[in-house]
């Protein structure tokens, strides 16, 4: 298998919003997208009787790792985020219906957003945590939530519970508790303590 060596972090993740946060505070980083069957394992994760913050490390771990095996003795960043609410996992809508319905079932609620984070390097799992924020939308009507669909366009569907908050999303909300960073899918503090703590980033 053909190895490559990078400086800094590799981020197993496509996620563009990841990406953002890491560059906007001057991580070195080298992207390296990982195919993980997520809906899987996060289904076996659920069968097995893991919590949601469970199989979120769950699948950070193993999106990390598999990008791990290109890189020996780099550390590999791997993320995911799972929404909660009344005990339902939400998945990416996969159209414009699904994510209509996700709004609908969200509005006028409280869920929680978990996102766990791993550190791997050698195939090996060094550091992982889990965080949460939690989200309280407005009552909605349906227009207002085809309208919102509407304005927003296609970029809902790369969002769990159909909504970007960094975008016009946050009109849906009233009230957000927990840090922004989670809200986005990374921890950034923790993972920036232990970036300094590997010399990645200046101390």
């Amino acid at each position: 298998m053909e190895t490559v060596s990078q400086p800094g972090v590799v981020l197993a993740s496509g996620s563009v919003t990841r990406r953002r946060i890491l560059s906007d505070a001057g991580v070195p980083f080298h992207v390296d997208i990982p195919h993980v069957g997520e809906g899987a394992l996060k289904q076996s994760c659920r069968d097995n009787g893991l919590t949601v913050e469970q199989t979120a490390l769950e699948l950070a771990c193993a999106k990390a790792l598999q990008v791990s095996e290109r890189y020996p003795e780099t550390l590999v960043l791997g993320a995911d985020q799972i929404l909660e609410c009344d005990g339902i996992w939400f998945d990416k809508p996969g159209d414009y219906g699904q994510a209509k319905k996700q709004l609908m079932i969200l509005s006028g609620k409280t869920h929680r957003l978990v996102s766990g984070v791993a550190l791997c390097m050698n195939d090996h799992v060094m550091w992982k945590k889990t965080d949460n924020a939690f989200m309280t939308m407005r009552s909605l009507f349906e227009k207002h939530i085809e309208k919102y669909l509407y304005k927003a366009g296609d970029k809902i569907l790369a969002s769990v519970g159909s909504y970007q908050v960094e975008a016009l999303g946050v009109h849906l909300f009233e009230q957000m508790e927990g840090s922004w960073f989670t809200i986005l899918g990374l921890p950034l503090l923790p993972v920036l303590d232990v970036l300094r703590q590997h010399g990645i980033v200046d101390p």
